[in-house]
């Protein structure tokens, strides 16, 4: 009954099973919270709910995509079929490759750092590397996120140890510069504006914001939420011209301050939203705003 005489109804796509969900239990009691006050509804489903994807009108993807993924086939299901859908197909497709991402940064001069193709089917040595991209760099696979599927190279022997793991997911890697930095910016973006804006701090005594045991068991830094008004003014700028080549959805684009430039790292089609940190500042009016772009969307749909 509520469904019916609710003015929409969104669907939210989630994994219970998932480790790093893009969304925590808080911030999706509060997406309902306010979706209810708005006269949406809001139903979490998951892969098992795939069938029932067409009884809605919008979707809203909470677990992590990638392609040849059930994300990816319901995002486009979705897409297909005209309903309102974030993260929209053409998105993942360019979020989730770095290959792309480091091309489309190359063509707009966007700045980002040095990076290198590496390919499974050529020689590489530690030597070529360094020379295009400096020492240490970092190895990444095309689709990895959360900190996984990247390593860290600092001599010959760990070269050859991580091409042997990374080419076993990935025929193509992208060799990038290291910049060490205490954090990284992430701004989210809706529809070209700013969303939100965090410091997220590397793991203590490690290099990345996620530090991954080969017990399985993980840890990562310090999230600090901080008002837009607050974010310099290179930093958001960069942020929104990088997100302006994706599309006009949900993203959040990662970047470092280098010698007072702003670098983008990469752009996340699936950006973190949870509750009690990227929503610390606007609280519900976040949600409010996520809600709202569906509603326009919808609307224009409708009318």
């Amino acid at each position: 009954k509520s469904a019916k005489a609710s003015r929409y109804s969104l669907a939210v796509l989630v994994d219970p099973q998932e480790k790093f969900p893009p969304s925590n239990k808080g911030a999706l009691h509060k997406l309902t919270e306010v979706a209810r006050k708005m006269n949406i509804h809001v139903e979490m489903i998951t892969e098992d709910d795939a069938i029932r994807l067409l009884e809605f009108d919008a979707l809203f993807i909470r677990t992590t995509t990638s392609l040849n993924h059930y994300t990816f086939h319901l995002s486009q299901l979705a897409a297909q079929n005209g309903m309102a859908v974030i993260d929209d197909p053409l998105s993942i497709i360019r979020c989730t490759n770095k290959v792309y991402l480091k091309e489309l940064f190359e063509k707009e001069k966007i700045s980002a750092p040095k990076s290198t193709l590496i390919f499974q089917s050529s020689h590489h040595s530690f030597e070529q590397i360094s020379e295009q991209v400096g020492a240490p760099f970092i190895l990444k696979i095309p689709d990895g996120s959360f900190s996984i599927g990247m390593k860290k190279v600092n001599n010959k022997a760990e070269l050859d140890e991580a091409l042997k793991v990374l080419f076993d997911k990935s025929s193509i890697l992208l060799a990038q510069e290291f910049t060490p930095t205490d954090f990284d910016w992430r701004i989210g973006i809706l529809n070209g504006e700013p969303l939100y804006a965090c410091k997220y701090y590397m793991a203590k005594g490690h290099w990345q914001i996620y530090c991954h045991y080969a017990s399985g068991r993980s840890r990562c830094g310090l999230v600090e939420t901080i008002p837009i008004y607050q974010v310099p003014r290179k930093v958001l700028d960069t942020a929104l011209r990088a997100a302006s080549f994706i599309g006009k959805g949900l993203y959040g684009v990662d970047l470092k301050m280098v010698n007072d430039r702003a670098v983008v790292i990469e752009i996340n089609d699936n950006p973190s939203i949870d509750h009690g940190l990227e929503d610390a500042i606007l609280g519900d009016e976040l949600y409010y705003r996520l809600l709202n772009h569906f509603w326009r969307m919808l609307d224009v749909k409708r009318f």
